[in-house]
């Protein structure tokens, strides 16, 4: 085992050894009371909240609205493939299946879901959705962003994820709601230029 695969494993093993009180309390009954709010970050709630405010702004001709739709829908749809191929190329198991032994290595697909911890969509997702709104409505940043946290804290309650998934999820969340901000920014300025171009052809072809 190489000296890099060896530092890897071992960081492993002492993440899984520090979530050992998570583990204990994700094993409670009450924890099933968190289950909903996991459910509410999954990816088919997430995009339809996209959609649905993109449709509704586009509805009642709310510009920001709608930009704020596009944003979380272009941001999600990107988090949500990056976050697929990082768990296709690593296998990590989830706290609550690990047993005692973390398994962390190369990865052989997503379709064992109890070894597809590393990063956490729901974090991934909740991240570039909260970025999203905080983007065109400043002033709703603060709640965006605390119920993407909550999400976050509560995978790992759960025991569905370890703290280093969350925080790997949290980052493809927000390079992915940046790199979507920018490629939706740069189109608009793009339309606006085109049109002031039309406009001013206009003028010059019908002068008054």
């Amino acid at each position: 085992m190489g000296k890099k695969k060896k530092a890897l494993r071992a960081a492993a093993e002492r993440e899984h050894d520090a979530h050992g009180p998570a583990r204990a309390l994700a094993a409670m009954g009450a924890m099933r009371a968190l289950a909903p709010i996991a459910k509410a970050t999954d990816e088919p709630p997430l995009l339809a909240l996209g959609l649905g405010t993109l449709a509704i702004g586009a509805v009642l001709r709310r510009p920001a609205l709608a930009r704020s739709g596009a944003r979380m829908v272009s941001s999600h749809l990107l988090a949500t493939g990056l976050k697929t191929v990082l768990k296709a190329g690593v296998d990590r198991a989830r706290p609550n299946v690990a047993g005692a032994s973390p398994v962390l290595e190369k990865g052989h697909g997503t379709e064992d879901t109890d070894l597809n911890a590393f990063p956490s969509g729901h974090t991934a997702g909740a991240v570039a959705i909260a970025q999203s709104i905080g983007r065109e409505v400043p002033a709703a940043a603060g709640v965006a962003k605390l119920v993407a946290g909550t999400a976050g804290a509560v995978q790992v309650a759960r025991g569905a994820h370890y703290t280093s998934d969350v925080v790997a999820g949290a980052v493809i969340g927000w390079l992915s709601e940046r790199v979507a901000s920018w490629a939706i920014d740069a189109a608009a300025r793009l339309v606006e230029t085109r049109r002031d171009t039309n406009a001013e052809a206009e003028v010059e072809a019908h002068p008054s």
